[in-house]
């Protein structure tokens, strides 16, 4: 999924930055592994403390405070400042709890992963899952891969969709990059 995600950025000439709480630099290390993933992947912060979320994605304080870390929106504010802090076209997040306690009032298993893009476009996937630790933590990994897959698939019908529009006499929109 790596591989896929990173070849469909390099054709679009777009970037990506990722957010990891609870994985924990395994995104990063997923896309890292893809030979030429420099050409697309611009960098990310792990924000396993609360504090960090706040302070290097600008994720909402009262946010934090008054639910937790494991958060939907947590998750969104988490791929949206990545994206800006790092300078991408899109950015990623996971936060949720991988085990073996809950937190913030969440069982184990509940994950949030996030994807933001350029123009606010942007997307966050609830997951429940099973399993152990690592159980937990690759199939965040997974998903948020395959979250971004579906926005960049999405993504790109949607702008030859505009692009057949213009051809035909349609809509005047602007070109994609």
């Amino acid at each position: 999924m790596a591989a896929q995600v990173l070849a469909l950025l390099a054709e679009r000439g777009e970037t990506l930055a990722v957010a990891e709480s609870l994985t924990g630099g395994l995104v990063a290390a997923e896309l890292t592994a893809v030979p030429g993933a420099s050409k697309s992947f611009r960098g990310s912060v792990t924000a396993y403390a609360t504090t960090l979320k706040k302070e290097l994605l600008g994720v909402d304080g009262t946010l934090l405070a008054e639910r937790g870390a494991v958060d939907p929106e947590v998750a969104r504010q988490m791929a949206a400042g990545v994206r800006v802090a790092l300078g991408a076209d899109w950015g990623l997040a996971t936060t949720g709890v991988a085990g073996p306690e809950g937190q913030d009032g969440q069982p184990v298993g509940t994950v949030f992963v996030a994807v933001a893009g350029p123009v606010g476009k942007g997307k966050v996937a609830a997951l429940r899952l099973n399993g152990g630790r690592e159980d937990i933590r690759r199939e965040s990994v997974r998903s948020v891969l395959e979250l971004l897959s579906g926005e960049l698939r999405g993504n790109a019908r949607t702008q030859e969709d505009t692009r057949i529009r213009n051809r035909t006499g349609g809509l005047d929109v602007c070109s994609p990059k």
